[in-house]
Order: structure tokens, then sequence, then C-alpha cells
């Protein structure tokens, strides 16, 4: 599925390499990486650090420019002012201003974009909702937890309503219950029509949410497809929660 003849994201060839050491020797982080994603789908990129999965979301982004190769945005060279208008982008170690509250910041990620000004107000109210964080919008944010300032980086990313979502190790450093409201609000994304790329250490979770899964390994692409495609037609699909998992959160909620 594409719109026209554009995918929503589309690598061909990429290859990124950077120079090191006194003698300027390149190092290949990503190396011949094609990959293409449609609106609507969720590709997920696996493997372990070092592995050229935050270079090849850097370079989405158009924070990095390819060394070979090249990255497009709804046909846009990623980088470009059209593809930048087109994504939002949680990177892996997000910073907050800890003295704004969540509403302000949003306000502040909204301006910065080319959302009108008059529709900005309802807009952030939208968002805060989708994320969960109304209760906490006028709170200071140096008073979130980590699940809420992942939530927050969420939120930002699709204030101005992106057609494609970059997501670097969004699940970093939740606990049971950030990662089921994680999942959610990307398969709420999905659902919208958006596109989305997530980088994950997190197996079960990756084949849950994803509709298409990337094996990366020392820069090199090693396994691309869809869940039942790499894993076989007969497999059963992750559970969005162990047992374990569950019976956390419903002692965490207590009651009913």
């Amino acid at each position: 599925m594409r719109i026209g003849d554009q995918w929503a994201v589309e690598l061909a060839d990429f290859t990124k390499s950077y120079a090191t050491g006194w003698l300027g020797r390149p190092i290949e982080a990503v190396r011949s990486l094609s990959l293409k994603l449609a609106p609507g789908q969720v590709l997920g990129l696996l493997g372990p650090n070092g592995s050229g999965k935050s270079t090849t979301l850097k370079a989405l982004a158009g924070l990095v420019g390819p060394s070979a190769g090249h990255c497009r945005i709804m046909g846009h060279a990623a980088g470009s002012d059209e593809a930048r208008a087109l994504i939002g982008y949680l990177p892996e170690s997000a910073r907050f201003a800890p003295y704004q509250t969540g509403r302000e910041f949003l306000r502040y990620c909204a301006g910065l974009s080319s959302l009108p000004a008059d529709a900005t107000p309802q807009r952030i109210t939208a968002v805060l909702a989708w994320a969960g964080l109304e209760p906490v919008a006028d709170r200071r944010i140096a008073t979130y937890s980590k699940g809420m300032r992942q939530r927050l980086g969420l939120a930002q990313a699709i204030v101005h309503e992106p057609m494609v979502v970059l997501l670097d190790e969004p699940a970093s450093g939740l606990d049971p219950e950030g990662r089921l409201a994680l999942t959610g609000l990307i398969h709420d994304l999905a659902a919208q029509g958006r596109a989305v790329v997530f980088s994950s250490h997190l197996l079960a979770q990756a084949e849950a949410i994803c509709d298409r899964l990337a094996i990366l390994g020392q820069g090199r692409l090693l396994a691309e497809g869809t869940p039942a495609e790499l894993l076989g037609a007969d497999h059963r699909p992750a559970v969005d929660s162990s047992p374990l998992e569950k019976l956390y959160l419903e002692k965490l909620r207590g009651p009913a």
C-alpha cells in the first residue's frame, strides 16, 4: 500500500560512514540498507548496540546525511524541508526543561512546527488526552515519572500531526504498565494511517506491535519481513503482556 508511487519510508542502499581516530579512517555504521514502509504500517528495527538502529533513525530524521544511497520520507529526501515537515521524532535520550509544565513544553514544540497558531491549544489538549497526560498537564516536568516523560516525548513527536513517526528505543526504562501503554499508543498511530519506525531490544513487544521487522547486525540487514514470513505462518503472535506482567498490573491496580 502506497500513496501514489510514494512509500512513507524508503531506504535504498543507505550507507553511513564516520571518520574515526587521528587518521580519519572510515567506520561503516550502516552498509547498503534497503527498506520500505507503507503508511499505516509499523516497522521494528531490532539488533544489539552498535548495529546501526539509531544511525538509521537519525538519517530518516535528517540529522545525519547518507554517505551513499538515499533515505526518503513520502518521496522527499530526508533532511529536506518537505521531509522534516512530515516527521515526528523521539530520540533515545530525550531531554526536557524541568521547570516547564507538560502543556508549556508542547506549546513550545508546536511553535517550532507548521501547526497554525489558532489550532494549537485544541491540538495540545487532544494530544495530552491521547497520551494520558491530562491530569498532570500543568505540573512541572521535574515531577514526572519515566513513563510520563516518554509519553510526553511521544506527544511532542505527533503534536504537528506528522505522517511518519520515528522512535528510538521508546520503551527503554519503562515498567510493564508503561510498556503496555506505549504499545497501545503505537497501535493508535498506525490506525490513524501514520507510518511508525521504532528501535527496540524488547523482541516480544516488537513482534506484537510490528507489521514488519528488520534485524540488523554490525550495520548490515540480516533479515527483514513480516513476523509470519520470518517466524512461519503457524507461529502464534506474542501477547501484549506475559502472565506475570498481567498479575503484576492486577496487584498494582488493586481490587476492582
